[in-house]
């Protein structure tokens, strides 16, 4: 679940067709009963321990609340989640129907990039659907077919969950029909983009009513001229609302560069774990062939490992991750596409065993920790290589970043393996 508070940021104007707010202070923290919720959502929000909005929340709201359109720029962990669900469940606890529905035939769509996102997002919106009407339900490629088929032909949907590739196969298959969708939610869109999604969801956003006959919340973590054109065909008369990419991952986070060679990394990595004893680590590097490697090495040497990245079939991901959160597993090995949206509490640790190029990531990294209000320490190790990334990350961050040799413990021996 996306926190419920966060520091607050301010906002630039990055994009010159919707209109912009800008804010240059901080704000005080606007509560959920300053907006007229209907009674049943308040109370979901009160029974799941929010009370504060996020900035990204005390932005939106306002926006969606009216109908308006909105284009945000917000990471995971911010609270968007929450943002767009209670918008959207606002509307649909108290705008009727705009005619009868039958089966296969859902009022929102949120189209997400990845099936863990769009499973985290249906089981946040469960939460927020309790003692509603609202039915929520997810779409999404590898996971049982006849099951979800079943339901789009025998149930009828309020919210759909969904990615790209499962959601053309249903509308093809003539198991839904997106012609009464009145909320189309489209989630980190800049990931769309570079997983090539993008014609999928020209396709789908082509079955649903025209833009100015349905309200669409759009989200990405960054923007790129691609996104704000689709950004701008896709939505009508938009707002733009933007949180700074760096303060909500440096707002908690210790941030650590050990400086080192690549021959010391496994090293350093396993006496991190191991001398102080950490059970809940995420450990992101560039390649999937880079993070099985790693895997193997860890297990090898006794430490409790798994993998996430795309090529791990998806009930086993889920099992992964199921496992990491209940501390079955000390550490996970993920791809920055695998680990995007990953919402777990208590990692202590995130460490980027190889630093990312694109400095955003770096970002969306370390916000795996660090998350509702506690601490956490990111550790990244730079060889010659990676050292040409960290000036990046620093402009981006608006701070140098703490680098350091490791301690000489920490480069002990390996124990025989």
């Amino acid at each position: 679940m996306d926190t419920p508070t966060q520091p607050d940021n301010n906002d630039n104007n990055l994009a010159s067709n919707p209109q912009t707010e800008t804010e240059q202070t901080e704000e005080p923290k606007v509560p959920f009963t300053d907006f007229n919720l209907d009674p049943r959502l308040l109370a979901a929000i009160d029974k799941i321990g929010f009370t504060h909005c996020s900035p990204i929340q005390a932005k939106s709201l306002p926006v969606t609340l009216k109908g308006t359109d909105i284009i945000g720029k917000a990471q995971t962990g911010t609270g968007k989640t929450a943002a767009f669900l209670i918008s959207t469940l606002q509307y649909l606890l108290t705008e009727p129907e705009q005619e009868e529905r039958y089966n296969g035939e859902p009022r929102t769509l949120i189209l997400a990039p990845t099936r863990e996102l769009a499973l985290q997002i249906e089981k946040d919106a469960k939460e927020f659907v309790k003692g509603t009407p609202i039915s929520v339900m997810s779409v999404v490629g590898g996971m049982d077919y006849r099951g979800q088929k079943n339901r789009l032909n025998n149930e009828i949907i309020d919210i759909l969950v969904g990615t790209p590739g499962r959601i053309l196969d249903f509308i093809g298959n003539k198991d839904l029909y997106l012609t009464e969708i009145e909320v189309l939610v489209i989630d980190e869109a800049d990931r769309m983009l570079d997983m090539g999604f993008i014609p999928d969801i020209k396709k789908i956003i082509r079955t649903t009513p025209k833009k100015e006959y349905r309200q669409t919340l759009l989200f990405s973590a960054t923007f790129t001229e691609d996104i704000i054109n689709l950004s701008n065909n896709w939505t009508h008369k938009a707002e733009f609302v933007e949180i700074e990419p760096d303060s909500i991952a440096s707002a908690n986070v210790e941030k650590k560069v050990y400086l080192t060679t690549t021959e010391e990394k496994i090293t350093l990595l396993y006496n991190i774990v191991t001398q102080k004893n950490l059970d809940k680590v995420m450990v992101f590097a560039n390649r999937r062939d880079e993070t099985r490697n790693l895997m193997d090495h860890l297990k090898r040497l006794g430490v409790r490992t798994a993998l996430l990245s795309g090529d791990v079939p998806q009930n086993k991901r889920l099992r992964t991750l199921e496992n990491f959160r209940e501390g079955k597993i000390q550490v996970l090995v993920a791809t920055d596409v695998a680990g995007r949206g990953i919402h777990i509490d208590g990692i202590s640790h995130v460490v980027n065993y190889t630093l990312p190029e694109d400095p955003e990531d770096y970002v969306h990294r370390i916000g795996r920790t660090g998350r509702a209000g506690t601490s956490g320490i990111s550790i990244s190790f730079a060889c010659e290589e990676d050292a040409f990334e960290i000036p990046k990350i620093e402009a981006l961050l608006g701070e140098k970043l703490d680098y350091q040799q490791p301690e000489e413990e920490l480069l002990a021996p390996l124990p025989p393996h």
